[in-house]
């Protein structure tokens, strides 16, 4: 994915500056243009005295340290609105930790699973503190189409990163398969078939590109996608964990949640949230061969401890 151009939110704290270096890095890294837009931590629309002269001040800073090209933008309304309108001309939209307590939040989501129903772009949350660039970046893969963006993007974000591919297989099926009375000989046939099956769409998919066969590796877990990804990014000591989010009404989000859903509150670190319908230029997308799978990845599988 070729990135021109980065929307970091701050609320201007210390923390939400943080979200500003992050995505400084980023834009640094991309040769990118960066705009910065304040808002306050709880989005109340209301108008704070020298918010303006604060943004160029931190614009300026950004400008001279990261030696980029930097933007301030003037609407200083707090409106999530605002940043879905500013939002549609970015490739990127960074923003830091925004947690509501209030009845809209309950019913309609935390004010970045808002974002991620409106916003047409990938949303970074960051968390951590930034010390460098991203050393080590998981990649959650379902095996779906979409799957390939997600890797796709994790390869263009940060090319010096070690990438990891991760999948987690479903064990609902061996709950139906005990319920059916199967035997445990046909049981331990079943998990090694699933076993084998990930193994190979994990080396298909990190079959995508030469240049990055000897900083990829692949893990695969057993249970719940959400909490083995995040045990996983624990576990590799991943700074960055990219999820795939398909979008969903606000009525099926707060009914059944999803994956992404609980990979934002479960996990500690910066969480990639990329749209399933993101389009990536086909000229660019990747291409797979059957052959040389094991020669270009080293696969750790094996089950994880649930938490």
């Amino acid at each position: 994915m070729n990135i021109q151009s980065i929307l970091a939110v701050t609320d201007l704290s210390e923390q939400g500056n943080r979200t500003v270096v992050r995505a400084a890095m980023l834009a640094a890294q991309h040769r990118a243009l960066l705009k910065i837009m304040y808002a306050p931590k709880d989005f109340i629309a209301c108008r704070v005295a020298g918010v303006d002269d604060d943004v160029r001040r931190l614009a300026t800073e950004v400008h001279s340290r990261f030696d980029i090209l930097v933007k301030n933008v003037s609407d200083t309304r707090g409106h999530l609105e605002a940043i879905v309108d500013e939002a549609r001309w970015v490739d990127l939209l960074v923003i830091g930790e925004h947690r509501e307590k209030s009845v809209t939040a309950y019913f309609f989501g935390q004010p970045i699973e808002r974002l991620q129903r409106a916003v047409r772009c990938p949303i970074l949350l960051a968390r951590l503190e930034v010390f460098n660039s991203y050393r080590r970046i998981l990649v959650a893969v379902d095996f779906t189409p979409e799957s390939k963006k997600l890797v796709k993007l994790a390869w263009s974000l940060d090319s010096d990163a070690q990438v990891e591919l991760f999948h987690a297989l479903n064990t609902m099926h061996e709950g139906k398969l005990r319920y059916a009375d199967v035997s445990e000989q046909a049981m331990k046939a079943y998990r090694h078939e699933s076993m084998r099956d990930a193994n190979e769409r994990l080396f298909w998919l990190s079959d995508s590109s030469t240049a990055r066969r000897n900083r990829v590796v692949a893990a695969i877990g057993r249970g719940d996608a959400a909490r083995q990804a995040v045990i996983q990014q624990q576990h590799a000591n991943a700074e960055l964990l990219v999820v795939g989010k398909r979008r969903s009404s606000r009525f099926s989000d707060f009914l059944f949640g999803s994956v992404a859903q609980r990979v934002l509150w479960w996990s500690d670190g910066d969480v990639l949230l990329v749209p399933h319908d993101l389009r990536i230029d086909p000229m660019a997308e990747m291409t797979a061969s059957p052959a040389g799978w094991r020669d270009r990845v080293t696969a750790r599988h094996g089950d994880r401890r649930t938490a």
